[in-house]
């Protein structure tokens, strides 16, 4: 999916339980600008993350967000700390 465009990319999440992962910025607004109620977002932010940060950074969330509410937030996660904000955004 490294050509899709982020609508694309969320389009193709739609189905109930879905979350992406990524380090865009433009996701957040486009959630907001689509008033988006799903999928889940896991925001990665502050570094260009190896894989074995990034992966440590959404082990992190794993262990602090409940599964069920990942679908319906999003969550920013940086080296410090995780922040959370329910769907849609206002």
């Amino acid at each position: 999916m490294s050509q899709s465009t982020d609508r694309d990319i969320l389009d193709t999440a739609e189905a109930p339980g879905r979350v992406v992962i990524t380090a865009d910025l433009d996701f957040p607004c486009l959630f907001a600008e689509l008033h988006k109620t799903g999928p889940g977002l896991i925001l990665l932010r502050r570094g260009n993350y190896s894989e074995s940060e990034s992966l440590d950074c959404i082990r992190r969330v794993l262990m602090a967000v409940q599964e069920q509410q990942l679908p319906k937030m999003i969550v920013v996660v940086d080296p410090k700390r995780i922040r959370r904000r329910w769907l849609p955004i206002e």
